[in-house]
């Protein structure tokens, strides 16, 4: 087991106290002293060294030293330094908190510029990330808290991080183990179909959730349905339908009447012989126009037809002229590029070699160079020269000959176009002048149409038609009036059939209700013994998890000495809450347990504690007077003693040389 033991802490200037040293050397101490003497202070720092926060897991408290008045005390260096035994090897870890003061350029006075907080390492001063690294390495801050603050596990965890430290400790227990040894429990797998018991409850809660807001619903809809039944007492089904029947025969047979007023004989023979003169006429004018109009259309297509081509002409034209401008741009920077080039070549043929410099004595001795290595270095020299003035004048040359051929063959491409420009204004301007031809000789074509309307036969005709018309609405006058009263006698007869087709439809509407609450009844019955279903299922889980919780908490109670816990709360209605809370002699932690008995239980869960993590750290037991006998702990116990005598600090340190220092 790795041991963490307290050999030393000073305070100075921290809260309270100005200063003070703890000297507990690996040694149970007890710490007595007044109210606000400065126990918890000692607490306080010792946490702040570590965790930069006080006993009560708070980081932001006040540590700087106050006056008479509350006010701080500035100019101060606030420390608190501990010195541990970690498995035989001393560490010491100490911090430095102290104002910071600046002196702006062009002032005497300093100002106050905030706070900064210096950290040493076995007395090496050392950056914060690696001091925090270092207390990291001791253990981790929720472990260490964990063991050396007996209210920590009880007060300061939720219950869930509780149960899973304490199911960590005993280890679970498989859900087949636990179904395994209770036969009521053997349909549950079954049941389950591979979901987790906890998984399962949650699918029962939202099923049972969605049967009872429709089992809430459905009576509802029910007593809806049965209050909308039409009432049909004193009406006959069958003589309704049959009288529907025989109204429907007498409105057939009233359309029938109606179409024969309608289409009369003679007004039938004027229809047809009007439909003949109107034939008659169209062959007429078809006759005096001839050929004319077929030949006016065909003209018009000509016209179009060349106008189209004209517009297809001169798009082409315009593109063509287009691109003659883009090129001839294209052109001047191809041959401005040549120029520059040739520029460019000029000056570097143009370039002589201008020498050769080299030390004419060895680098290595000091001693001259012969002659014939100083000439062999100069042709060198000479030979790189003019290789290089080579590959440039190349270069140079190549490109100028990729430019100007490029203008060339730009040059040549709006020659070409140029070219095909001109051909095509020649034929825009005959294509335009067909098309005014075209359009010539379709006014002409137009001008000779006769005007068939005024010509003596077609007249004829047209008053030929009008007669007929005339006649036919004398007749037509004549039937209205009988027309008239036969449709008075249809809408009648619509009217009574409306009404019995109403008294028909209560009886539809009445049966189809019905159906509708024999529906909602049967689905009342089935989601009721679905409800029960899973109500047995749910007493199913509830055993199993109350099964699975005996287990646990006996295995989980076998671990500790004062303490057992429960983790399950039975509720009125048989269902069990999920909890986690520690109890001595059946008295629970929060509620009715007196402050010694949870200080001893606190110790005790350190114990258990301790040995699960493998480690012990120095335990800080406040109030410690409340209790008459502390269990025996794994680790060093701190007590802080509430003694009205002792106005300052006073230390007493266990072992069979019992020291007190004050």
């Amino acid at each position: 087991m790795k041991r963490i033991q307290l050999l030393r802490e000073g305070l100075s200037n921290f809260k309270g106290i100005r200063s003070f040293t703890l000297d507990a050397n690996g040694r149970e101490v007890r710490v007595y002293g007044t109210n606000e003497a400065g126990k918890t202070t000692l607490a306080d720092g010792f946490f702040w060294v570590l965790f930069d926060k006080d006993s009560q897991n708070k980081k932001d408290f006040g540590i700087k030293t106050l006056d008479a008045s509350g006010n701080p005390i500035h100019n101060l260096n606030h420390e608190a330094e501990v010195s541990l035994l970690v498995n035989g090897q001393r560490r010491t870890f100490r911090k430095v908190y102290r104002e910071k003061y600046t002196r702006k350029r062009g002032s005497t006075a300093q100002e106050f510029d905030g706070h900064t907080t210096d950290h040493f390492v076995d007395c090496v001063p050392v950056a914060k990330k690696e001091y925090d690294g270092e207390v990291a390495a001791l253990l981790d801050e929720e472990i260490f808290r964990l063991l050396t603050d007996p209210t920590y596990f009880s007060e300061k965890m939720d219950k869930n991080q509780r149960r899973k430290i304490l199911l960590d400790i005993c280890g679970d227990i498989a859900d087949d183990d636990v179904i395994a040894e209770n036969k009521a429990l053997a349909g549950l797998p079954a049941i389950l179909q591979g979901r987790t018991i906890d998984k399962h409850k949650a699918v029962i809660a939202a099923r049972r959730r969605e049967i009872n807001e429709q089992l809430e619903k459905l009576p509802v809809r029910i007593d809806e349905a049965s209050r909308s039944i039409p009432e049909t007492d004193g009406l006959n089904k069958a003589w309704i339908e049959s009288r529907i029947t025989d109204l429907t025969i007498q409105q057939e047979e009233k359309q029938a009447e109606i179409s024969r007023i309608k289409s009369g004989g003679e007004v039938a023979a004027k229809e047809r012989r009007l439909q003949e003169i109107e034939g008659e006429l169209q062959r007429l004018k078809n006759e005096l126009q001839g050929d004319t109009l077929d030949r006016i259309a065909a003209k018009r297509r000509e016209e179009a037809r060349l106008r189209q081509e004209a517009d297809d002409i001169r798009f082409e034209i315009e593109t063509l002229d287009r691109r003659i401008k883009s090129r001839e741009v294209a052109i001047a920077e191809r041959r401005a590029e040549r120029n520059r080039l040739r520029e460019q070549y000029d000056a570097r043929n143009a370039e002589q070699f201008a020498g050769h410099t080299h030390d004419e004595n060895c680098p290595a001795c000091g001693q001259a160079l012969p002659a014939e290595q100083r000439a062999a270095a100069h042709e060198k020299a000479l030979a790189d020269f003019n290789h290089a003035k080579s590959e440039a004048l190349e270069s140079i040359a190549t490109r100028g000959r990729a430019a100007n051929a490029e203008a060339d063959r730009l040059v040549k491409e709006n020659e070409e176009a140029a070219e095909r420009m001109e051909s095509l204004r020649t034929l825009l301007d005959s294509k335009r002048a067909a098309a005014d031809t075209a359009a010539k000789e379709l006014a002409v074509i137009q001008s000779s149409v006769t005007d068939v309307d005024a010509h003596p036969s077609v007249i004829e005709k047209c008053e030929e038609i009008a007669a007929v018309r005339r006649e036919i609405a004398v007749l037509q006058e004549s039937a209205y009036d009988a027309v008239a009263a036969v449709r008075r006698e249809l809408d009648e007869l619509a009217v009574a059939v409306s009404g019995y087709r109403q008294d028909l439809a209560k009886f539809d509407l009445g049966e189809a209700t019905r159906r509708r609450i024999a529906d909602y009844e049967q689905q009342e019955k089935e989601l009721a013994a679905e409800f029960e279903r899973l109500e047995h299922e749910l007493y199913l889980t509830e055993e199993f998890t109350r099964a699975k919780v005996a287990i646990l908490e006996s295995r989980i109670n076998s671990k500790f000495r004062l303490a057992r816990f429960k983790l399950f709360k039975e509720q009125v209605n048989g269902g069990l809450e999920e909890m986690c809370e520690a109890t001595y002699k059946g008295v629970p932690y929060g509620s009715g347990l007196n402050n010694a008995a949870r200080i001893n239980v606190g110790l005790d869960i350190i114990n258990t504690l301790s040995d699960h993590f493998d480690v012990s750290v120095p335990i800080f037991i406040d109030n410690a007077e409340s209790v008459v006998e502390l269990i025996e702990t794994v680790g060093q116990k701190i007590c802080l003693v509430v003694s009205s005598a002792d106005k300052q600090l006073r230390v007493e340190t266990a072992g069979p040389d019992m020291k007190e220092a004050v």
